[in-house]
């Protein structure tokens, strides 16, 4: 469930940061999306520590 619950927050918090990063050019919205998904992996081990145990 845990790897679920992190692939789901990667994907949508990496289309954040593409789609934030698509208005300034093709590589800041790479960066930004890397950024984005490495922060959502993040919180979702962090959720997954802190609510789902």
């Amino acid at each position: 469930m845990k790897g679920i619950f992190a692939l789901l927050l990667m994907t949508v918090a990496g289309w954040i940061g593409w789609w934030l990063g698509e208005f300034v050019g093709i590589t800041t919205a790479v960066v930004l999306s890397m950024i984005a998904s490495g922060a959502g992996l993040w919180a979702a081990g962090w959720i997954h520590r802190e609510y789902m145990e």
